[in-house]
């Protein structure tokens, strides 16, 4: 089944995310397998990064809970929220 991972940053966090950024990017590229897309959200300058989403791959949503807590990211406290949702790609290639 494919998962959301959305994840907002906490406000003013972007030395945070900075700061853990190459941690996190090492820790994603262990789990490629399960990660159909992802990368930075952003604030409405298009240039600030203030959250992450991931679509990805898993046969329980308890396997996409512990990828995300065990993300550098994650660990830093840099999210404000952290939401999963189960999803089913109607549209698109």
């Amino acid at each position: 089944m494919l998962y959301i991972l959305y994840c907002v940053d906490k406000p003013d966090s972007l030395d945070l995310r900075l700061a853990n950024r190459e941690a996190h990017l090492n820790y994603a590229a262990g789990s490629l397998d399960m990660i159909k897309l992802a990368g930075p959200m952003f604030l409405d300058d298009g240039e600030t990064m203030a959250g992450s989403m991931l679509i990805m791959e898993a046969e329980t949503k308890a396997e996409i809970e512990a990828f995300s807590e065990g993300d550098p990211y994650r660990k830093a406290g840099l999210f404000q929220t952290v939401d999963i949702r189960p999803f089913v790609q109607s549209l698109g290639k």
